[in-house]
């Protein structure tokens, strides 16, 4: 595929950002970096429909916060006819990884995981989905 070449204008923060991503996450420049974000938001967008997939929803949150696991509990309810499973795993002393597999409209998963993943005190959360029709 050929390459074409445009300029961008950021504005300082936003290029000391983009350049640490780059940095970080081991882009061989700029380009690449943002040749990723984007082929990564066409593909996120793809999903806000009604194809039928089965993902899984990934939490983390210290257990100390028995707040957090209430309101995972009370959400999962409210939502039991996407959720096919959910367990959690205790990975160091004070970390839980909450797991939940799903299936549904993929816009009704995105729905969920913003739902679960925005609880306050959720120290990262992350939704894989796969079409499954």
């Amino acid at each position: 595929m050929a390459l074409k070449r445009f300029g961008v204008s950021l504005e300082d923060e936003i290029l000391e950002s983009l350049d640490s991503f780059v940095k970080e996450d081991g882009f061989a420049n700029r380009s690449q970096a943002i040749r990723f974000l984007i082929e990564k938001n066409l593909a996120e967008k793809k999903w806000q429909c009604n194809h039928i997939v089965a993902g899984t929803i990934f939490i983390i949150y210290d257990q100390q916060r028995s707040d957090i696991c209430a309101r995972i509990s009370d959400i999962q309810i409210k939502h039991q006819n996407l959720i096919l499973s959910s367990s959690q795993h205790y990975i160091n002393e004070g970390t839980c990884l909450h797991v939940c597999t799903v299936m549904g409209k993929a816009c009704q998963l995105t729905a969920l995981a913003d739902e679960m993943t925005s609880i306050k005190g959720i120290r990262h959360g992350k939704l894989l989905m796969s079409r499954a029709e």
